[in-house]
């Protein structure tokens, strides 16, 4: 195939180093791997006081970073007078907290910046629940760092526990319950997009779910062919609560088109977990559009980052599948050269799309696409059958999307949505 805080946010200036261990293989390069940080920190409005790429020989189980860079981050924090350092990695909670000592300034890590961004971002109940349930996960296992009474014994009694408990335990009873509290809640909401899955099945709308890294222009795909105004903006992670809207094709057969969270690399496992029920809507899509970045120098490596992130929700390979379209998004900052060096590069296959969100360029040819893709799937088809054929209704029932049925004296009349190759299957059944 080809493939071309924790806690409130800080108001002072903040700090952000790439700890690129040598000889390590990197997902993006040193480069764009620290400008991706940027962008997650201006996203929520930090004021960047300094970036630097820290090369290490090797992780300091306690500290991270060894002793004459500490010394080196405290120089670069003194002199720029920032109050937050972000460490693109994922920092152990010992390692944290004996940096946020050594340094006198609130540290965090990767998975805490994005936390911040989905923390800030989150708008509707289910959102916010998620998120909520992802930051317990990880502050969770941040208590040794989270308090700074965890020596004193506190006395109990009834449920809040037995003489003696520490702190940090009562801490972590206090998160677990509001940790199943929200799990709960969120089961409800899962039952209930289930529900709707369902009541969509009666209707013959496919889904067509649009997937890819963050600020690849998923949203700015979604308005432009749905003349909506969902929020997209040159910001990492602009969406984040899921969006659906009816959309005509040419032909004028409609379908749902949804807009989903941004994936990224290295997206923290608590946010996968927390936000599988969200996400859930792909793996129920009839097509998976993944749009890319194609101006991006690292759109080969963001495509290969969305693709694990797939991978891990249980779409093994889907890049082999029929129902799965790359969409190649924001063309119109290619030079010439690039433009026609990836036009020959994809002429022959007709799961990549050449387009731009901001022009128009090849939406007309996307819809095509998605349409052949659906009529080459599934048929609307009318069958009647005696109502005494229990074994073909049963089949029916097995193999088909079962739309509308009439009963007319002995006879039952189905509407179903069907795919070519089991329509031929009840046909021969239906001559035998």
């Amino acid at each position: 195939m080809t493939v071309f805080q924790i806690g409130q946010k800080t108001p002072e200036s903040a700090g952000i180093v790439f700890p690129n261990i040598l000889n390590a293989k990197l997902s993006l390069s040193p480069e764009a791997r620290l400008e991706e940080t940027r962008g997650l920190a201006l996203a929520i409005k930090l004021n960047i006081a300094f970036s630097e790429e820290v090369h290490l020989k090797s992780i300091k189980p306690g500290t991270f970073f060894g002793q004459g860079q500490i010394e080196q981050l405290k120089t670069w924090l003194d002199e720029k007078k920032a109050g937050l350092l972000i460490v693109d990695s994922v920092l152990s909670p010992i390692q944290q907290r004996n940096l946020e000592k050594a340094l006198a300034v609130k540290v965090i890590d990767r998975t805490a910046l994005i936390l911040e961004i989905f923390g800030e971002r989150a708008h509707t109940s289910e959102g916010k629940l998620q998120v909520e349930l992802a930051h317990l996960t990880y502050q969770r296992s941040r208590l040794v760092r989270s308090w700074t009474h965890l020596e004193r014994q506190r006395g109990g009694a009834g449920f809040l526990g037995g003489p003696g408990e520490t702190q940090i335990e009562l801490d972590r009873r206090i998160i677990d319950e509001k940790i199943i509290r929200i799990k709960k809640e969120l089961e409800k909401v899962k039952k209930t997009r289930e529900l709707q899955r369902s009541a969509r099945k009666k209707i013959p709308y496919p889904v067509v779910a649009l997937v890819g890294y963050t600020n690849a222009g998923k949203s700015s795909v979604f308005n432009y062919l749905t003349k909506a105004s969902v929020f997209a903006e040159n910001l990492l992670f602009a969406t984040l609560d899921p969006t659906m809207r009816r959309l005509k094709l040419p032909s004028g057969r409609e379908i749902i088109l949804s807009d989903t969270v941004g994936f990224i690399s290295e997206l923290p496992h608590e946010l996968i977990m927390a936000f599988r029920a969200t996400l859930e809507e792909v793996l129920e899509a009839d097509i998976i559009v993944h749009v890319r970045d194609i101006a991006n120098p690292d759109s080969h490596q963001q495509r290969k980052d969305v693709l694990q992130v797939l991978e891990n929700l249980g779409l093994q390979h889907v890049e082999n599948e029929t129902n799965y379209i790359e969409l190649l998004n924001k063309i119109d900052l290619l030079s010439e050269t690039d433009k026609t060096y990836i036009e020959e590069a994809t002429a022959r296959q007709d799961n990549f799309v050449l387009v731009s969100a901001a022009t128009g360029e090849g939406m007309s040819k996307f819809l095509t696409i998605i349409e052949r893709q659906l009529s080459g799937k599934y048929r609307m088809q009318k069958i009647r059958l005696s109502a005494a054929d229990g074994k073909t209704i049963a089949w029916i029932h097995r193999n088909a999307e079962i739309i509308n049925e009439e009963y007319a004296e002995e006879y039952i009349i189905f509407t179903i949505k069907i795919s070519d190759a089991d329509f031929s299957r009840l046909q021969h059944r239906l001559k035998s």
